[in-house]
Protein backbone atom coordinates (compact mmCIF):
# COMPACT_ATOMS: atom_id res chain seq x y z
CA UNK A 1 0.00 0.00 0.00
CA UNK A 2 1.41 3.16 -1.03
CA UNK A 3 1.20 6.33 1.06
CA UNK A 4 2.99 8.07 4.20
CA UNK A 5 1.83 8.03 7.32
CA UNK A 6 1.92 10.92 10.25
CA UNK A 7 4.40 10.39 13.19
CA UNK A 8 3.89 12.70 16.23
CA UNK A 9 6.16 12.26 19.02
CA UNK A 10 5.24 14.57 22.03
CA UNK A 11 6.76 14.76 25.94
CA UNK A 12 5.13 16.41 28.55
CA UNK A 13 7.15 19.85 27.40
CA UNK A 14 7.18 19.39 23.21
CA UNK A 15 6.75 18.05 20.07
CA UNK A 16 9.89 16.49 19.12
CA UNK A 17 8.37 14.83 15.82
CA UNK A 18 5.47 15.85 13.67
CA UNK A 19 6.01 14.80 10.46
CA UNK A 20 4.66 12.05 7.55
CA UNK A 21 6.69 8.98 7.54
CA UNK A 22 6.93 5.90 5.17
CA UNK A 23 7.41 3.74 7.75
CA UNK A 24 7.42 3.70 11.64
CA UNK A 25 9.78 1.29 13.62
CA UNK A 26 8.99 1.61 17.38
CA UNK A 27 10.29 -0.38 21.03
CA UNK A 28 7.35 -1.80 22.19
CA UNK A 29 7.08 -3.60 25.33
CA UNK A 30 6.38 -7.10 24.04
CA UNK A 31 8.83 -6.29 20.92
CA UNK A 32 10.14 -4.24 18.26
CA UNK A 33 7.32 -3.35 15.85
CA UNK A 34 6.61 -1.66 12.21
CA UNK A 35 3.70 0.50 11.33
CA UNK A 36 2.69 1.29 7.61
CA UNK A 37 -0.14 3.06 6.29
CA UNK A 38 -3.25 1.54 6.76
CA UNK A 39 -2.13 -0.42 9.84
CA UNK A 40 -4.35 -2.13 12.18
CA UNK A 41 -5.24 -0.02 15.08
CA UNK A 42 -3.91 -0.71 18.63
CA UNK A 43 -2.47 1.13 21.52
CA UNK A 44 0.32 -0.05 22.98
CA UNK A 45 3.39 0.34 26.14
CA UNK A 46 7.05 1.20 24.87
CA UNK A 47 10.17 0.64 26.75
CA UNK A 48 12.69 2.73 26.68
CA UNK A 49 14.88 2.78 22.87
CA UNK A 50 14.75 4.03 19.71
CA UNK A 51 12.58 4.98 17.27
CA UNK A 52 13.02 4.30 13.68
CA UNK A 53 11.92 5.80 11.02
CA UNK A 54 11.79 6.42 6.78
CA UNK A 55 11.05 10.81 6.53
CA UNK A 56 9.02 10.93 3.25
CA UNK A 57 13.01 11.55 1.17
CA UNK A 58 13.41 7.86 2.77
CA UNK A 59 16.21 9.33 4.78
CA UNK A 60 16.43 7.26 8.36
CA UNK A 61 15.50 9.17 11.06
CA UNK A 62 15.99 8.15 14.96
CA UNK A 63 14.58 9.26 18.00
CA UNK A 64 15.23 8.02 21.54
CA UNK A 65 11.79 7.66 23.87
CA UNK A 66 12.13 6.81 28.07
CA UNK A 67 9.39 4.51 27.52
CA UNK A 68 5.93 6.03 27.08
CA UNK A 69 2.75 5.19 24.84
CA UNK A 70 2.38 4.11 21.25
CA UNK A 71 -1.14 4.73 19.38
CA UNK A 72 -1.34 3.38 16.39
CA UNK A 73 -4.43 4.36 13.70
CA UNK A 74 -4.56 3.90 9.77
CA UNK A 75 -2.99 7.19 9.01
CA UNK A 76 -1.13 7.90 11.91
CA UNK A 77 1.20 7.02 14.59
CA UNK A 78 0.99 9.17 18.35
CA UNK A 79 3.81 8.21 20.67
CA UNK A 80 3.40 9.70 24.59
CA UNK A 81 7.05 9.39 25.89
CA UNK A 82 8.11 10.64 28.98
CA UNK A 83 11.48 12.27 27.35
CA UNK A 84 12.64 12.19 23.83
CA UNK A 85 15.49 13.61 22.04
CA UNK A 86 16.46 13.47 18.21
CA UNK A 87 19.84 11.91 17.65
CA UNK A 88 21.66 15.61 17.11
CA UNK A 89 19.87 16.69 20.52
CA UNK A 90 22.04 14.44 22.62
CA UNK A 91 24.18 15.31 24.81
CA UNK A 92 26.61 12.07 24.40
CA UNK A 93 29.19 13.94 27.65
CA UNK A 94 25.93 13.71 29.87
CA UNK A 95 24.94 10.36 28.77
CA UNK A 96 28.37 9.18 29.49
CA UNK A 97 28.56 10.87 33.12
CA UNK A 98 24.78 9.18 33.49
CA UNK A 99 26.46 5.76 32.47
CA UNK A 100 29.62 5.98 35.11
CA UNK A 101 27.16 7.07 37.59
CA UNK A 102 24.68 3.86 37.56
CA UNK A 103 27.79 1.48 36.95
CA UNK A 104 28.94 2.97 40.34
CA UNK A 105 25.87 2.52 41.92
CA UNK A 106 25.56 -0.76 40.35
CA UNK A 107 28.74 -1.50 41.95
CA UNK A 108 28.02 0.00 45.34
CA UNK A 109 24.81 -2.66 45.87
CA UNK A 110 26.99 -5.67 47.17
CA UNK A 111 27.76 -3.53 49.98
CA UNK A 112 24.56 -2.04 50.41
CA UNK A 113 20.82 -2.95 50.40
CA UNK A 114 20.01 0.99 50.36
CA UNK A 115 19.96 1.14 46.33
CA UNK A 116 16.80 0.89 44.29
CA UNK A 117 17.64 -1.64 41.86
CA UNK A 118 14.75 -0.77 39.30
CA UNK A 119 15.89 3.05 38.88
CA UNK A 120 19.34 2.53 38.90
CA UNK A 121 18.83 -0.37 35.94
CA UNK A 122 16.77 1.86 34.30
CA UNK A 123 19.41 4.89 34.28
CA UNK A 124 21.96 3.02 32.89
CA UNK A 125 19.55 1.40 30.24
CA UNK A 126 18.43 5.44 29.36
CA UNK A 127 22.34 6.24 29.11
CA UNK A 128 23.12 3.19 27.12
CA UNK A 129 20.65 4.44 24.54
CA UNK A 130 21.47 7.20 24.09
CA UNK A 131 25.09 7.07 23.55
CA UNK A 132 24.13 4.09 21.13
CA UNK A 133 22.12 6.50 19.38
CA UNK A 134 24.21 9.50 19.02
CA UNK A 135 26.85 6.84 17.60
CA UNK A 136 29.35 6.65 20.08
CA UNK A 137 28.97 2.64 20.91
CA UNK A 138 28.44 0.24 18.19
Amino acid sequence: MAGNIKLEIVTPEKTVVSEEAQIVMAPGSLGEFGVLIGHTPFFTTLKVGIIRYKDIKGEERLVFVNGGFAEVLPDKVTVLAESAERRRDIDVERAKSALKRAQERMEKAGATQDIDFMRVRAALERSMQRIKLAGTIR
